[in-house]
């Protein structure tokens, strides 16, 4: 009787990159080509101001703002002539997250780190379809990783490449370390996203002197989340003195949250305050809206 064998190889132990939602930022990006944002909650925002930088000159059409003619290439040309605008383009966009235990929080699956890395994936590939440079700074107690903002072809892969295996510790963030290596770092001007999460005011105020100093150099975003897990319990009527304070506990840190919006806006720094799920949406039209305003 005749034996067979079979010999198999297997490769050893590999690391195996694993994504984050590359989907979403695609579905963004296409939208954004053929002007479809709006299907996806994104604002139509008008354009304020003449802030963004010149283009081209062209004939005047009907409805072109008088305020952008062109008297001397009316005069030679014999005809209205208008300078046309565009957005102002090669301005720096850096996304920098948060992996401190804060950001370890679920929902619906997902922790805050993940909807924040995400989020990081759609406005970076949004903002080089604007012709603006993506950047991304990810930090606890140190700062772990910095990428500087460009706007290459290879951009979104270095920035995939950073972020896919990316995780939160149980370390809490330092801000004052942070700080310090954007101004550092970063020499130009630039929008910063930050993304972080704050549930008292408490916690802000001992990092507000750190966000102050950033906000003087830079433009600066703090994108916080609405704790969405306390709706049930605001929205639930009590019916015994355990569920009232328990409701009673959930709406203190539901209006601390918006303390935390206004005690911001006090020092001229701007915020979002957003759930999980719409956090990318929101954070597309903060951007739209700054670059109508003439502000990065």
């Amino acid at each position: 009787i005749g034996f067979v064998t079979r010999r198999y190889r297997f490769e050893g132990s590999r690391l195996v990159p694993v994504y984050p939602s590359y989907l979403q930022m695609k579905k963004y990006e296409l939208m954004a080509i053929s002007d479809r944002l709006t299907e996806a909650g994104v604002k139509r925002i008008r354009r304020i101001g003449h802030s963004m930088e010149f283009d081209h000159i062209k004939d005047y059409v009907r409805g072109d703002d008088f305020r952008t003619i062109n008297w001397k290439a009316t005069a030679r040309k014999s005809r209205l002539m208008v300078n046309h605008f565009d957005d102002e383009k090669s301005q720096q966009v850096y996304s920098v997250i948060d992996i401190g235990r804060v950001m370890k929080m679920p929902f619906e699956g997902l922790s805050l780190l993940d909807y924040a890395i995400n989020s990081s994936l759609v406005i970076s590939s949004i903002a080089m379809l604007k012709q603006d440079k993506a950047g991304i700074v990810t930090f606890s107690n140190k700062v772990s990783k910095i990428l500087p903002a460009d706007r290459q072809a290879r951009q979104m892969e270095n920035i995939l490449e950073l972020l896919y295996n990316q995780k939160t510790d149980f370390l809490e963030s330092d801000f004052e370390i942070l700080t310090s290596a954007i101004l550092k770092k970063v020499t130009h001007r630039s929008l910063i996203l930050l993304y972080t999460n704050f549930e008292s005011l408490n916690a802000l105020q001992r990092q507000l002197p750190y966000l102050r100093r950033l906000a003087q150099t830079h433009l600066a975003i703090i994108i916080f989340f609405i704790n969405t897990e306390l709706f049930s319990l605001i929205d639930k009527a009590a019916e015994n003195v355990e569920e009232i304070y328990h409701k009673t506990i959930a709406e203190k840190f539901a209006f601390e949250k918006r303390l935390i919006v206004k005690e911001l806006a006090r020092y001229s720094i701007q915020s979002i305050l957003t759930t999980p799920q719409n956090l990318s949406v929101n954070t597309i039209n903060k951007y739209l809206e700054l670059k109508s305003r003439g502000l990065i």
